[in-house]
């Protein structure tokens, strides 16, 4: 396919690149904050009550009425996360996630544990939601059923484009649906509190109750009632994810948007919970407790078709949350060294597009396999959550506790910058105490969902996040030996003396493949220089104060990219020298790392290939590759 029309298919899909300059435009206020991030938690409204009913219906209908008091200690621990994680925003205003706060406070192992936790999250996040939001579609048209698979497939893809059309943009675009199901909700939350204290809600008629087979009420099948309606808190932690979108002051617009968001889900959780003992909502194959309670307050009118869709719309928007997180994650985790590095690569749209294609590949998967089965998929879910809000509060504690012991009140005031920071670190004992009872409570229903979940499929959580550690660091030992494998001594690297050469030579970085390439090019006898795509000020200030310590010849020339485009200023540039001496041949000179195994191959990208096969296409131009070996120099060195 011709080169232009990829362009132009390119800008009909994912929009006009933004340039590095332009970033700072992409932040988002509260209200797109609200809609971006706190989506997955909001729409949990609509299957949390429904998991409760779920576990009480083993003991039978008369047991029902205890999903209320259950719901309201899930409201309190809702309210202690909330007020833990608004700490956490303010502690670190760079971005507060489980992965940050236990990497600094707790360590490596456990930094690797909560980024696991989390990423499962997301993926099941997108899984659940789409799952659920298609139930909701199928209990208006039951016909639809046989093809729900196909549904969720659909939406996903649509969620793919429009994220990689950048983080504002599909923001923006889901605003709209969030705001809508927060007031159509309230609105049949408010409407059925005044038809049943007037005493004019009728039950729901017509609703076959899922088949199960019937056992005492115990206190252990209270406590599974109780890990299935956490699910309501899945998706507390986003904001805090998420500080970086937002507009200055980043820490007050993401804390008040966690205060907002934990209010709204709090009433809206409580009052679903209360509607449905008073209709007598079933949990059912058929028909979802949100439908039935739609029914009871509305009959099948405008409202409840409204109802519906804002639900529906909710449930797929939340799906949008992980989106905004997952590749985010992927990229702290890349940049440390502990996914591949493809994942820290921005597109032209200023998106992580590696992390978003790989969640919706991994989200498919599951729904797949479970067959789009909401209620199989929430076992998986909630235990990597709340593993990943224990870490991060316990991080909180120790993080009080350091400073706390190492620096008194005075040390404080003397070096606080602002009256945020101050202001955040006055009353360190509460704070502390908080962030405790939040990793105590977390840990505790971490603790029951593992036990009550095990044989529902929790146990397939509980083996994973081990395993995903593990790959991490056999994926973080081989950038260690990479990086070993690359590193010069930091002195003026001895270069043997040879004819000078004519030739360009591409580097990325000044290490022992720069010095490899230089020592090619001198052999040529021709005028040789160097050349760098400049994607960031900051790292190209760095290459060339390496370049003049350890290499110190000829000319190293910065081509900026401002789009994060490799092959285009490479062109631009050649394109130029040949108008310039039409008669000389150009030499390009790349280097690529070449490893053995297919592993090992996956964690590198392949950009030098790329511009080898690209630029050999160009007239009068040569294109040499230098290769080095890791695995013949790990072996030459044992």
């Amino acid at each position: 396919m011709d080169t232009q029309i990829k362009r132009v298919l390119a800008r009909i899909f994912f929009g006009k690149p933004i340039p590095n300059d332009e970033a700072h435009h992409e932040v988002i206020n509260k209200k797109v904050g609200l809609a971006l991030f706190a989506s997955d938690a909001l729409s949990s409204v609509a299957y949390a009550t429904q998991e409760i009913l779920l576990i009480l219906a083993i003991a039978g209908t008369a047991s029902f009425h205890l999903s209320l008091p259950i719901a309201g200690v899930i409201v309190v621990l809702l309210a202690i996360l909330t007020l833990s994680y608004r700490q956490t925003i303010f502690a670190y205003p760079d971005g507060g996630g489980a992965y940050i706060v236990a990497k600094d406070n707790l360590g490596e192992a456990a930094a690797q544990t909560a980024g696991a936790a989390l990423l499962m999250d997301y993926i099941l996040t997108v899984a659940v939601s789409i799952s659920s939001g298609t139930d909701q579609i199928v209990s208006v048209f039951p016909n639809l059923i046989p093809y729900q698979v196909l549904l969720c497939i659909g939406i996903i893809v649509f969620m793919t484009l429009m994220n990689l059309r950048g983080v504002k943009e599909s923001g923006t675009a889901f605003a709209f649906p969030t705001y809508f199901f927060i007031i159509i909700s309230t609105l049949t939350v408010g409407f059925g509190l005044w038809k049943s204290f007037n005493g004019v809600l009728m039950p729901v008629e017509g609703v076959e109750m899922v088949k199960t087979t019937l056992a005492p009420l115990t206190i252990f099948l209270l406590l599974r009632a109780f890990s299935s309606g956490c699910t309501a808190l899945t998706g507390v932690e986003a904001i805090s994810n998420g500080i970086t979108a937002f507009k200055e002051p980043r820490s007050k617009n993401a804390a008040g948007t966690m205060l907002s968001m934990g209010v709204i889900l709090g009433f809206l959780f409580i009052g679903i919970t209360y509607l449905a003992v008073q209709v007598h909502a079933l949990p059912s194959d058929n028909e979802t407790v949100i439908s039935q309670i739609g029914r009871a307050i509305y009959g099948k009118t405008l409202f409840y078709n409204l109802l519906m869709a804002g639900t529906t719309v909710i449930l797929i928007m939340a799906a949008n949350t992980s989106y905004a997180d997952f590749p985010r994650l992927c990229a702290l985790h890349a940049g440390d060294g502990f996914l591949p590095r493809q994942l820290t690569y921005k597109s032209g749209r200023l998106v992580f597009s590696w992390g978003i294609l790989f969640l919706s590949v991994a989200a498919i998967g599951l729904i797949i396999i479970f067959n789009a089965h909401t209620s199989a998929l929430i076992p998986l879910y909630a235990i990597g959550v709340f593993m990943s809000f224990t870490l991060s509060q316990l991080g909180m504690v120790v993080r009080w506790q350091k400073l706390i012991t190492k620096l008194s009140v005075s040390d404080f005031q003397r070096d606080l910058k602002s009256q945020e920071e101050e202001h955040h670190f006055k009353g360190m004992r509460l704070k502390q105490f908080i962030n405790l009872i939040g990793a105590i409570a977390s840990g505790l229903v971490m603790a029951i969902f593992a036990i009550t979940k095990f044989s529902s499929g929790a146990w397939v959580t509980v083996i994973l996040i081990p395993a995903m550690v593990w790959l991490f660091f056999q994926i973080h030992g081989h950038y260690k030996r990479v990086e070993k494998f690359l590193s010069l001594p930091w002195q003026k690297a001895k270069i043997d003396s040879h004819s000078k050469m004519k030739t360009l030579i591409l580097i990325d970085d000044v290490n022992t493949g720069t010095l490899r390439m230089v020592r090619f090019a001198k052999t040529l006898g021709h005028p040789w220089q160097a050349l760098h795509i400049n994607f960031d000020e900051n790292r190209a200030d760095a290459v060339q104060t390496k370049w003049q310590d350890l290499i110190g010849e000829s000319e190293l020339v910065f081509l900026y990219s401002p789009y994060r485009l490799l092959l285009e200023p490479v062109t631009d540039y050649v394109n130029k020298l040949r108008q310039e001496e039409k008669d000389t041949v150009i030499h390009i000179i790349t280097g690529e790392l070449v490893v053995q195994s297919h592993f090992s191959h996956l964690l590198h990208s392949r950009n030098a290939r790329g511009l080898y096969d690209e630029l050999r296409k160009i007239e009068n131009v040569i294109v040499t590759s230098v290769p080095y070996q890791l695995e013949r120099d790990k072996k030459r060195n044992k």
